[in-house]
């Protein structure tokens, strides 16, 4: 089985990226194949709905989401939502999400945005038909110690959101 963590912080520094590191090892304690996709480390155009979906990255990403049994968005929370690179990343790999089990980890500066991620599983949902895991990570910056997780109640809920999309994949995929 295959399962992707999509980190869509164009940020190294980012604190998605963190939790996205952690959920990619995770999968790997489930014999699965794991793949973190950094967006900071592609280029990609902006959905056009025309050529965009023609740019070898496009279509190299478009590859690895079909492939993927089930799915995990890392993404720093911006005005009350995902970032922008992540509904732009959502836009040009599109069918390749469906009927997949999807959860979120989020990374915010303050307590406020923590119903961040409804409109963009809302869409996951009503478009593609995914399973969305409904019990998300919403981490604030108190979560982290620099570059670590500091929190042991963060740790037990990545684990136990990748061990959740696992058993979700399996049921769907065989």
């Amino acid at each position: 089985m295959n399962g992707i963590v999509i980190s869509s912080s164009l940020n190294q520094n980012s604190k998605s990226l963190i939790l996205a590191r952690r959920a990619a090892a995770r999968w790997r304690k489930h014999d699965w194949t794991s793949t973190l996709v950094d967006l900071a480390e592609w280029e990609l155009p902006l959905c056009d709905g025309g050529s965009c979906y023609e740019d070898p990255n496009v279509i190299a990403l478009r590859a690895i989401v079909a492939q993927a049994d089930a799915i995990v968005v890392a993404s720093p929370i911006y005005n009350f939502d995902l970032n922008a690179a992540a509904k732009n990343f959502l836009e040009l790999t599109g069918d390749g999400w469906k009927e997949k089990p999807v959860g979120f980890l989020c990374a915010a500066g303050g307590r406020a945005s923590y119903m961040s991620p409804m409109s963009f599983a809302n869409s996951l949902m009503l478009d593609y038909r995914c399973v969305i895991n409904p019990r998300f990570i919403y981490a604030t910056g108190k979560t982290f110690d620099n570059d670590t997780i500091a929190d042991p109640e963060i740790l037990a809920r990545i684990d136990d959101l990748v061990a959740f999309l696992t058993r979700i994949a399996v049921a769907i995929h065989g």
